[in-house]
């Protein structure tokens, strides 16, 4: 059952780039979407559980956390919306190479042999899947490449905090990163509309409600399910358990024209999946099982 439950997490976050999608076609931005959606969850949350505020005075990082699973969440379904599917979930899981980075600038673990290798095959992965015919560098080439890095990034990020936080209930993260997911979409939508760049909310108009409580209520059973099965299994199954996210992205966006798959994609695709793979079997450098780490941007 824990892992039964760990794969439904991952197929709600791998197709989710279709109900955004729809949302989108009915005039509301993905950005807006992810706003209104997680205000909702966050708003809910906090009324049932309104004795976790205390803890936010006695965990000030967990507004450190909210904002990095907001910056995960908003770069990661903007970019699903808006470029090729499977290309922008391969850059999102770059994790490894980020978090070993992240951890030896700021826990202080400095990377062994092993850890600069996967991070060599990451590297080399993304080398092959950005490098195209029209591209005389592998870098990012479009909006959507950036925001993928970008989630990706923030994913690290949100990953190291979440070591930093064990001490703090899981509720308080869990309502932590709810409302800085509605902050920091908030936030962004209102700048992006001042600036022309964002279309504002269809109000009017309620085509899309009914797939964003349906996207919130997947996103909420998803929640659950993370936190029932990573609770029971340990931390490497956990993770590559999450990484059939790739695989429910990459079949929905193909069989929906949402994505192309050559053999560069196949290619490169591969050496990053085996990169997180590997990286989902190492142990840290204090031996112990970082579980927390397995908390993905599902947590959110």
């Amino acid at each position: 059952m824990p892992a039964i439950a760990l794969i439904f997490n991952a197929f709600v976050w791998g197709v989710s780039w279709f109900p955004f999608r729809q949302i989108e076609s009915h005039g509301l931005h993905p950005v807006w979407a992810t706003c209104l959606i997680y205000a909702a969850i966050a708003a809910v949350m906090a009324v049932l559980r309104r004795s976790m505020w205390h803890v936010f005075a006695l965990h000030p990082g967990l507004v450190l956390l909210g904002l990095a699973a907001g910056f995960t969440n908003v770069g990661f379904n903007w970019a699903v919306t808006q470029g090729d599917v499977v290309r922008v979930v391969l850059l999102f899981y770059l994790m490894p190479l980020w978090s070993v980075l992240l951890a030896w600038a700021f826990l202080g673990e400095r990377p062994t042999l092993a850890a600069l290798a996967r991070v060599a095959l990451a590297l080399i992965g993304v080398a092959v899947v950005l490098k195209t015919p029209e591209t005389d560098w592998p870098i990012p080439s479009s909006l959507p490449d950036w925001l993928g890095v970008a989630a990706g990034f923030s994913f690290a990020v949100t990953n190291i905090l979440l070591r930093r936080l064990r001490a703090a209930p899981g509720e308080s993260r869990a309502l932590a990163m709810f409302g800085g997911c509605a902050l920091v979409a908030g936030a962004t939508a209102l700048a992006g509309t001042a600036l022309g760049a964002i279309a504002p909310p269809p109000l009017a108009a309620s085509a899309w409600w009914g797939w964003a409580v349906m996207l919130g209520i997947a996103f909420v059973f998803a929640n659950v399910c993370l936190q029932y099965g990573a609770a029971r299994l340990a931390a490497s199954a956990t993770s590559v358990i999450m990484l059939s996210e790739v695989l429910f992205a990459s079949s929905s966006s193909v069989a929906l024209g949402a994505a192309t798959m050559d053999a560069r994609i196949w290619i490169g695709g591969a050496l990053i999946v085996l990169a997180a793979v590997w990286s989902a079997f190492a142990r840290s450098p204090g031996g112990e099982d970082d579980r927390p780490s397995s908390l993905q941007k599902d947590t959110t």
